[in-house]
């Protein structure tokens, strides 16, 4: 279903407003980083996926995302076939030989593991942030939430994104419904003069130096921190710009 631009992008802002803007910041990262990546099969418009990529901003945790939207035949029976049911998100660590379901236990496993505060929260705050997370797939029309035929790339995609970002949204339901692998670079802001739009920084904060893991890569690599920015080895395409990503996309892969 193609969405009228202005549409689209305000629906998104309203999915990030319904989460409460969580996956936004990375003021306490993970004390340690995985040796080797994390996978994560999940897809975009399930709520208790969202809690889990909400926790990988924060954290300042990559992972290698296989989309698993409804539908999908490239990694949803693989998903089934590797941990024995079909359900998401699913986590495997091969640091620890760990591969877990249920977004709370993977939540309290990565803060655990790789030393990033922990959330002991009540059941009250639990329930409402689950809410707040399926009022946001309701709102994006449960966009990536149904697989759409594709051209499978031959080397996973790399992105640079945060999760509660309404632009990185709108590529990474693309990539689900595509069934798109990608590396998830997240870029959560690092440092309070970065909170707000881009205008804000430069205006009020233009002399704040970049600061936060991948906010420094994406730097160093473009001159400029902004997201989304993809990156297809396939094809040696790097981009900026929501509509223009999505629209390679689409081009490139969709059948």
């Amino acid at each position: 279903m193609d969405l009228p631009r202005f549409f689209d992008v305000g629906t998104s802002l309203l999915a990030s407003s319904a989460a409460m803007w969580r996956g936004t910041a990375s003021f306490s990262p993970a004390a340690t980083q995985p040796e080797q990546a994390l996978v994560l099969y999940d897809f975009e418009a399930c709520p208790f996926c969202r809690l889990v990529r909400e926790a990988l901003s924060e954290m300042d945790l990559d992972a290698q995302v296989r989309p698993c939207p409804k539908g999908g035949t490239r990694f949803r029976p693989q998903a089934a076939r590797v941990g024995g049911k079909m359900q998401f998100p699913y986590l495997i660590d091969a640091n620890t030989d760990a591969a877990l379901y249920e977004s709370a236990e993977i939540i309290e496993y990565l803060a655990h593991t790789y030393g990033a505060p922990t959330r002991n929260l009540n059941v009250a705050v639990q329930a409402l942030r689950t809410a707040g997370a399926q009022l946001a797939s309701g709102v994006r029309l449960l966009r990536g939430m149904n697989a759409r035929p594709s051209r499978a790339p031959e080397q996973p995609l790399e992105l640079y994104s945060f999760e509660s970002s309404p632009y990185s949204r709108l590529v990474r339901e693309v990539l689900c419904e595509l069934e798109i692998p990608y590396r998830l670079r997240n870029t959560a802001k690092a440092v309070w003069p970065d909170m707000g739009p881009p205008w804000v920084r430069a205006r009020l904060f233009p002399n704040t130096p970049v600061t936060g893991r991948n906010r420094t890569r994406l730097f160093e690599l473009t001159g400029r921190v902004q997201v989304p920015y993809l990156i297809d080895p396939n094809t040696g395409q790097e981009m900026f710009e929501s509509q223009r990503i999505v629209s390679y996309l689409e081009n490139t892969y969709a059948l």
